[in-house]
């Protein structure tokens, strides 16, 4: 049979061909130069605007008609114009019904307890999985930054065998930890102030969100730099990065 001489992926290359999808998921693309587009990974301007416009226009709407169903309304509207659009363009559309399922339940969130605050409840939930979800990285060695990053270097998983550059992609990987942490630290306290936190929490979800990502990352690429001469020629294997 056709194809029957090709041997089986080894448990390497199958974890490669994770990685890779994984990056390519997250958005990250490699640039003519092997750099990062960092706006490309926060989802490009449109996946940005995606992100902020719905908040943005319940907040606005909110303080102005101080109607909770007209504002949940017009950011479920404002989040499926998006999808619109995407359907109109023929691009993939995943981050706008992800976008317009997440603000469905906060606008549902929101309605049931009749709490304007609470339409910004559910992106708390989802910081502190990712914040779990990373910090699980960092611990089993397999660093949310090196699957990212590794894959735009052309380094694949090899730097799992440099005990080196695991250590950086682990720093890499708190430095994002700490940048969702800090959106808790700082608009929590808000929130637990009620619909007097409300613009001051609107607003710090804004300036926090695809701002002080693109920013993390950013850091977190520098950071996890290889030395002159050390990308795609990993070191001698060491036993503490298994």
């Amino acid at each position: 049979m056709p194809g029957d001489d090709v041997p089986p992926a080894t448990p390497a290359q199958t974890l490669a061909g994770v990685a890779e999808d994984y990056a390519r998921k997250a958005g990250l693309q490699r640039t003519s130069s092997g750099h990062v587009d960092m706006v490309k990974s926060a989802g490009g301007a449109q996946g940005i605007a995606e992100s902020i416009v719905p908040g943005l226009v319940f907040l606005v709407t909110f303080t102005a008609a101080r109607d909770l169903t007209l504002a949940l309304v017009a950011a479920l509207a404002s989040a499926a114009i998006f999808t619109v659009v995407r359907l109109v363009q023929r691009r993939p559309l995943t981050q706008a019904l992800a976008g317009v399922i997440g603000v469905g339940i906060s606008a549902w969130l929101a309605n049931t307890t009749g709490k304007a605050e609470d339409f910004y409840l559910p992106g708390f939930f989802t910081n502190v999985a990712y914040i779990l979800a990373m910090v699980v990285s960092i611990a089993v060695k397999w660093p949310v930054a090196g699957l990212l990053f590794g894959f735009v270097r052309n380094e694949g998983i090899e730097w799992r065998k440099d005990r080196e550059r695991v250590r950086v992609y682990r720093l890499g990987t708190w430095v994002v930890v700490a940048v969702l942490a800090l959106r808790l630290v700082v608009q929590v306290p808000l929130y637990l102030m009620g619909e007097a936190g409300l613009a001051a929490l609107a607003t710090t979800r804004l300036l926090m969100g695809a701002p002080l990502y693109i920013l993390g990352l950013w850091v977190a690429w520098l950071l996890t730099r290889p030395e002159p001469g050390q990308a795609n020629q990993p070191s001698k294997p060491s036993s503490s990065a298994g």
